[in-house]
């Protein structure tokens, strides 16, 4: 009677010991998932954060050069009369 309950058991065991190697494996690769999206998360928040800056910074770019564009048309327009008027003198 001894060994047929050592039989029954032997799967019961097997069972037991699988189970209490998977449940933590699951928990652990679980928490791992969770802590490797939460870092790629991270990573592409802060990759729209310097996009944005960098789209703010080629706004402002855009802006300076329309203005340098308009003062330069306007230096052009005053050193073309200043020629005029240069060769009406000499």
């Amino acid at each position: 009677m001894n060994t047929a309950h050592l039989l029954a058991d032997a799967p019961t065991t097997v069972n037991l010991t699988i189970i209490w190697t998977a449940v933590p494996l699951v928990f652990f690769a679980a928490c791992a998932a969770i802590v490797w999206a939460y870092a790629w998360l991270q990573a592409r928040r802060a990759d729209a954060v310097a996009m944005a800056q960098y789209r703010k910074l080629a706004e402002d770019a855009v802006a300076n050069q329309q203005e340098l564009r308009a003062e330069l048309s306007k230096l052009t327009e005053k050193v073309a009369t200043v020629e005029k008027l240069m060769r009406d003198v000499g």
